[in-house]
């Protein structure tokens, strides 16, 4: 049974000479495996999945699950704006042995509510895997709403949903609703939406300090926010500036810094502006993550 609990990082995707850096990813992943992290989640938006082939996409999903081998959960992003192709994804990524898929608001198209419930039950539905809903506004262009939320929740393999739409008040309101797993999709309000109800992380800041965030949110789930407190306070620089241009761009900047993956990336993603680049620097150093 897939149970949302933890922290989960949304990983990265490594690029050299215009190739997925395979030896890169698999370092990547016995770093999370090592500092216990829940899952991974490969090919979401911080794993740049727009800009990736189909076949590459699928060969990330199948490289990742077969490098963490049950080690812990792997949610494979396979979303899309068409019904079609989410189900294609899904069904490749369910034969692979995805413990669950992340299904991404459709983006540009722009459905309507009810065009939401039909999409995500639709997946669900014909699949069958654990569906973790993505709520990002700010990339899809609409909400899930609350109440839609709350529709999707009485289908039994719909098992949560990750709030990235930056407002933890949507926790409380979706509790209030129904029981659904919810998941962080905004490291800065890690704390925020477990003090109400959230029950952990999909992280980017976790790509570089996996063993911090585990210790962070483990410390939440069992009461303990003083110390989680601690690690917010030390890291809210670094979850800050992990968005100073649109993600992926800076975390792969700072993986680049920190020598784990080399700074590559499709276009239309480019380099880090050289201002936003010692800004990064800055905020890595004071933090202790470049030394």
């Amino acid at each position: 049974m897939f149970v949302a609990k933890g922290v989960y990082t949304a990983l990265v995707t490594p690029f050299r000479n215009g190739e997925v850096d395979y030896p890169a990813l698999g370092r990547i992943l016995e770093r999370q495996v090592a500092a216990g992290v829940a899952g991974v989640v490969p090919v979401g938006t911080t794993g740049e999945s727009p800009t990736l082939s189909c076949r590459e996409h699928l060969d990330v999903i199948a490289f990742t699950i077969k490098t963490i081998a049950g080690r812990c959960q792997v949610i494979a992003g396979t979303g899309a704006n068409s019904t079609h192709e989410a189900i294609e994804l899904t069904r490749e990524a369910r034969q692979l042995g995805a413990d669950a898929t992340l299904q991404v608001t459709p983006y540009y198209n722009k459905p309507s509510q009810e065009g939401l419930y039909r999409h995500f039950s639709t997946v669900a539905d014909q699949v069958g895997l654990p569906v973790v809903l993505y709520n990002v506004p700010g990339r899809a262009g609409v909400p899930i709403a609350v109440e839609t939320v709350a529709r999707l929740a009485a289908n039994p393999v719909i098992a949560a949903v990750k709030e990235a739409g930056g407002s933890a008040d949507r926790v409380s309101a979706i509790r209030d609703l129904c029981d659904i797993a919810i998941l962080s999709g905004d490291d800065s309000l890690t704390l925020p939406m477990m003090a109400v109800g959230a029950t952990g992380i999909v992280s980017v800041a976790s790509n570089l300090i996996p063993e911090d965030l585990v210790a962070m949110v483990n410390a939440a789930l069992a009461g303990d926010f003083r110390t989680a407190g601690v690690w917010h306070r030390k890291y809210y620089r670094l979850f800050r500036d992990l968005f100073i241009e649109s993600n992926p761009i800076p975390v792969k900047a700072a993986m680049a810094l920190t020598s784990e993956i080399a700074s590559e990336y499709r276009l239309p993603m480019c380099e880090l502006s050289p201002a936003h680049l010692e800004a990064l620097k800055a905020t890595l150093t004071g933090c202790g993550v470049l030394k």
